[in-house]
């Protein structure tokens, strides 16, 4: 993806993060997360983007 994309990406996820309210917004990304996981059958990859995603918090 163009850095263009993963902005647009993520002002997406960040609105519906606002828009499902804070009582739902975890249960919202962890579903987002397995259906995004689920598009590979790369385990490896999705186990790294998950410590690469904590690391940079």
């Amino acid at each position: 993806m163009t850095n263009q994309q993963v902005e647009r990406v993520y002002e997406v996820i960040a609105e519906m993060v606002d828009r499902v309210g804070p009582d739902k917004s975890e249960l919202f990304l962890a579903k987002l997360s397995l259906l995004v996981a689920s598009e590979t059958n790369d385990v490896k990859l999705v186990l790294t983007c998950i410590e690469d995603a904590a690391k940079h918090l």
